[in-house]
């Protein structure tokens, strides 16, 4: 049975393992025959989606990581929105709203707020948090 699955992620890419975690499940999931339909970035979660981390050449690039995922899995990244703002995470539309320079979410991540999440977890047969 393909069960379908939303993962929760509350810790950053980098400074904790919780992350890379989340990764592996969710490519762990896919591999067994199940969907991942959503991955949706919470608290410091968010700076997963953060386009200016540049990781040194010999560690596992977190961003691309997500990125690669969800072109190849059709899995939605979602950064909370407001937890978003508050590190500096910043999609063009929010930049353009609040007269900023520039935005910082990485290109395959989006932003949105927590009804998005409650809607994503009354669909999902199981919810991962980490």
């Amino acid at each position: 049975m393909s069960l379908q699955y939303v993962l929760v992620v509350t810790e950053p890419a980098y400074g904790s393992q919780m992350a890379r975690t989340a990764y592996q499940f969710a490519c762990a999931a896919i591999e067994a025959g199940h969907q991942v339909s959503k991955v949706f970035f919470y608290q410091d979660g968010v700076l997963n989606g953060m386009a200016t981390t540049v990781p040194a050449n010999d560690e596992f690039d977190m961003v691309t990581a997500w990125q690669t995922l969800a072109r190849n899995h059709q899995v939605q990244l979602e950064t909370c929105v407001a937890a978003a703002l508050r590190r500096g995470v910043i999609s063009d539309q929010e930049a353009t709203q609040h007269e900023l320079a520039q935005s910082t979410l990485a290109a395959g991540f989006s932003q949105a707020g927590l009804g998005a999440l409650a809607e994503a977890l009354l669909t999902a047969d199981r919810v991962m948090q980490f």
